[in-house]
């Protein structure tokens, strides 16, 4: 047969992938990590070892790189690598940048099949990533300092990870693995906070200091204590550094956990999810963070209203359990105190917010329109920073950055929701369970900012790859786009076998 070779020529990335000269570079380049590892000790050279079998699956695999992005970004979010090169960029940037390059690459090479999603979201949350940009170089006059802008490129990363979300996740079998993946490592995040917990604490201070060549504090507040009293009670904190934002991180996965509990089709057998909600919530109540108990509560309200009644009774029966250990703990007294007193703004903690929140407003009325960046306050007699994500979106962004943002949620809402009533019940749940985390992260976020938060990278992470999967469900059913229509066009066959593969168990 005659096969024309004009129709066969190979494009600029055929060659470019098959070059000797790539090839040989990418050797170079092995070798003198590989050497330069070795010359550092048998220890990194281990490592060394490690971490190229770590990149060669983040290059072969989404599901990898997925995995390990909500691994690092729930169990050990503060990793570094243990030296210095110019910057010490930590784990969850390397496997963010990683796993874009793989999405990215897969895009270029199979552009006739693989298409690059943007989503419902994308536009427009391009859009207010351009706004966080505009208003990080007015506030600093054109010239961030470094650590500001290290932070800020970490933020974006994350942020960004709702692409990477919805461009790796393109059939239901990815989709389920995503966020059983999610419910399991935040509950191994859990475990490893209340062993912290339970331990001696100057066996949990030693380890946590040996933390420190990969970047963990290793002086100051390294265990936390209630109003930071070593006499009083201990806060756990895992390896999240700080109580609150340890606690909010468990409230927005407790959630999608506690919605597969009470849904009929649940993604993992209902003992395991039993097993990991109950040590997410408990790991949160011992966090003594009020915001992350607040959130967890309405969003389970949210849930029980909207869609699963039933979850009025695992919320009683874990809340009872809670209560049984905290009274087994001798700290039900204290714990209940603690809650009053945050709801009547008595203890410290709640005066300090209450000046956060008189001079975030004085900032704001100061730069109401583009807010003053990300770095230090312009003026002598105001101090950035403040524990409520929309007072800091306001500070940093101004007003426009505050409408930007609950615009770019309340649409997300609004689509999600229109298109539930064009799901099975198990793809129901996945995107119920993801409203939810994201309610229960807007209601912390009323009293923190670890979601909006250019040194806390992981937080908003977490969120916005749950926005992304969300989104990842909408992008793959287009429920307004038939998939026979779909059929009818060549290069959309490709698309269309995805999107039924998604739709159908």
């Amino acid at each position: 047969m005659f096969v024309n070779p004009l129709l066969h020529q190979p494009t600029w990335r055929d060659r470019l992938v098959q070059s000797p000269i790539l090839i040989a570079c990418l050797a170079l380049i092995t070798g003198g990590l590989i050497g330069g590892i070795t010359a550092l000790g048998p220890l990194y050279a281990a490592a060394g070892v490690l971490a190229l079998f770590v990149v060669t699956a983040l290059l072969v695999s989404v599901q990898t790189g997925l995995i390990a992005t909500l691994a690092i970004a729930t169990i050990i979010p503060f990793g570094t690598l243990p030296f210095k090169a110019i910057i010490t960029p930590n784990f969850l940037t390397l496997v963010l940048v990683a796993l874009n390059a793989v999405w990215l690459f897969r895009a270029l090479a199979r552009s006739d099949t693989y298409d690059v999603r943007l989503g419902s979201l994308g536009v427009p949350l391009i859009g207010f990533l351009g706004l966080t940009f505009f208003s990080l170089v007015l506030g600093a006059r054109g010239l961030p300092d470094p650590q500001t802008l290290h932070n800020y490129a970490k933020f974006v990363l994350g942020v960004g990870c709702y692409f990477s979300v919805i461009n790796c996740i393109r059939d239901r079998a990815t989709l389920r693995f995503t966020i059983r993946a999610l419910i399991v490592v935040s509950g191994i995040s859990a475990l490893i906070g209340l062993v912290l917990w339970t331990l001696p604490d100057a066996v949990a201070l030693q380890f946590l200091v040996s933390l420190g060549r990969i970047g963990y504090p290793t002086s100051g507040r390294v265990l936390r204590y209630i109003e930071d009293d070593p006499n009083g009670l201990e806060r756990a904190i895992g390896l999240g550094v700080d109580p609150n934002s340890f606690g909010g991180m468990l409230a927005l996965v407790a959630v999608l956990t506690l919605t597969q509990l009470a849904t009929p089709q649940p993604i993992l057998p209902r003992w395991v999810l039993a097993t990991l909600g109950g040590l997410q919530v408990l790991a949160l109540l011992l966090t003594f963070s009020r915001a992350a108990l607040f959130g967890l509560i309405i969003a389970a309200a949210f849930l029980a209203t909207v869609r699963y009644p039933r979850l009025w009774r695992y919320v009683i029966v874990v809340g009872t359990v809670g209560a049984v250990l905290l009274v087994g703990l001798g700290y039900a007294d204290d714990f209940i105190q603690r809650v009053l007193s945050g709801i009547q703004f008595r203890d410290q903690a709640q005066q300090m917010r209450l000046g956060e929140y008189a001079n975030a407003i004085a900032i704001i009325q100061r730069y109401p329109v583009f807010g003053i960046g990300f770095g230090q306050a312009p003026d002598l007699d105001l101090s950035a920073g403040v524990s409520s994500i929309y007072l800091a979106i306001a500070q940093r962004m101004g007003l426009v950055g505050l409408a930007v943002f609950l615009g770019l949620i309340g649409f997300w809402f609004t689509r999600s929701l229109q298109l539930l009533p064009a799901l099975d019940d198990e793809l129901a749940s996945w995107l119920l369970g993801c409203q939810g985390a994201l309610v229960a992260a807007l209601a912390v976020g009323v009293a923190d900012h670890y979601f909006f938060n250019i040194e806390f990278s992981h937080m908003a992470t977490l969120f916005w790859a749950t926005v992304g999967l969300g989104s990842a469900i909408e992008t793959c059913v287009h429920p307004s786009l038939p998939s026979d229509l779909l059929r009818a066009y060549p290069h959309n066959r490709a698309r269309a076998d995805n999107e039924n593969s998604f739709t159908n168990p």
